[in-house]
């Protein structure tokens, strides 16, 4: 896939931006004791700062190899989480949907095996990733993709519910900006994983 040169890079700005605004979040949640999902925002800050070394390398902390038990630990911690949810309300620090964030694990897992977006996104190959040509299961790539697209539509609505709903006072911080966050990784995820077809 062949696109503008600078989408990569906004991309890897915009990931930078969310990690940043998600490391607010759990400031401010600490500071000022209003409920946000800490696990997923913590995950949004390690997920923007390694999709923004992917699609722009001299961004990258750390190598590829370091990433992926992270992000391994990541889908196994949140399809634990889902497995636990059935029937039981989660707590006010947890995440409500566990899934999705697995999958998303998943996927930064899948799209950082070696080989996997070496010469698809030119701006991809991050440190310590492999020269050799992608090995990329096609299929698996669009799958992920789809679920990402899913994903984005999940959240569209779930904005729109925010915006129906009364002003009332809230005690969760900043849910549009964590709907909107979402919803811009998925898509900066979806780029990345068709990129990989």
């Amino acid at each position: 896939m062949t696109g503008p040169g600078w989408l990569p890079v906004g991309f890897a700005a915009v990931m930078l931006l969310i990690a940043g605004c998600c490391a607010a979040r759990l400031v401010l949640w600490r500071l000022r004791g209003r409920t946000t999902e800490l696990e997923a925002d913590a995950l949004h800050v390690l997920m923007g700062v390694a999709m923004a070394g992917m699609l722009e390398p001299r961004l990258s902390p750390v190598p590829a190899a370091a990433w992926r038990p992270v992000f391994a630990a990541g889908a196994a911690w949140f399809a634990w989480q889902a497995v636990r949810a059935r029937g039981r309300r989660p707590r006010s620090w947890q995440c409500a949907h566990p899934g999705p964030h697995a999958v998303e694990c998943a996927a930064m897992v899948y799209m950082l095996l070696p080989g996997h977006s070496a010469g698809h996104l030119p701006a991809m190959a991050m440190p310590g990733m492999s020269g050799a040509p992608a090995t990329a299961n096609p299929a698996l790539a669009l799958v992920l993709a789809l679920f990402m697209l899913g994903y984005i539509l999940w959240n569209s609505d779930q904005l729109a519910a925010l915006s129906r709903a009364s002003a009332g006072a809230t005690a969760v911080l900043a849910p549009r900006v964590a709907a909107w966050s979402k919803i811009a990784m998925s898509i900066a995820m979806g780029y990345m994983l068709i990129a990989m077809i």
